[in-house]
């Protein structure tokens, strides 16, 4: 199950955080980006959409960076994935988890959103990376799983094994402008458990 995690601030004295402002908001970050790009986003039209103040936005995101990132998370964020004692049945969980998510309406354009502002030159870089790392932690801890129980060659390079299996969907996605899907997930967990298995 996908965990719906969205960027927490530190917060003085005052009303307590309301999680239905947050949906709304994020939301309607979703549905500009899906209806026109990110263009579309402007803290004007999400106030607008979402039926709050700008300042309220602000409070929570302060940027349009922070914004587009905590929509992003609260659709494709941290996912947790159960002991299964089998390194590919778990690498198959974090996939379809990922294609049921990327085939849902708009989030094409959401991610290529994220990915095209991650390149605009007042991007923090490094917000981004944080995203993306937090989205791969689960296959990265399959992968150490899979090391600990033999699986998973010792060797094995755990960051960029994950990257190699986050990158097909996203790509076919937002690249090659199609949607992902059972075959592609069944290629990319028999080509990544040939590359890193060990032999028996």
């Amino acid at each position: 199950m996908v965990e719906k995690r969205v960027r927490s601030e530190s917060r003085g004295p005052g009303r307590p955080r309301d999680e239905r402002v947050d949906r709304a908001v994020l939301g309607a970050v979703v549905a500009l980006v899906a209806e026109g790009g990110l263009a579309t986003v402007t803290m004007d039209a999400v106030a607008l959409r979402a039926g709050v103040g700008k300042m309220t936005i602000y409070r929570r995101w302060p940027t349009k960076q922070d914004l587009l990132i905590a929509a992003a998370e609260a659709r494709v964020g941290p996912l947790s994935v159960p002991d299964l004692g089998d390194f590919r049945a778990e690498l198959r969980v974090v996939l379809e988890t990922r294609l049921k998510v990327y085939r849902e309406p708009g989030i094409d354009r959401l991610l290529a959103a994220v990915i095209g502002a991650a390149a605009e030159a007042d991007a923090v870089r490094s917000a981004y990376g944080a995203y993306s790392a937090r989205v791969m932690a689960e296959t990265r801890n399959i992968l150490e799983r899979g090391i600990a129980r033999g699986e998973v060659r010792p060797d094995t390079d755990v960051r960029s094994v994950a990257t190699m299996v986050a990158a097909p969907l996203v790509f076919r996605l937002v690249g090659e402008m199609e949607q992902p899907d059972g075959a592609l997930v069944d290629t990319v967990v028999e080509l990544v458990s040939r590359a890193v298995a060990t032999r028996d």
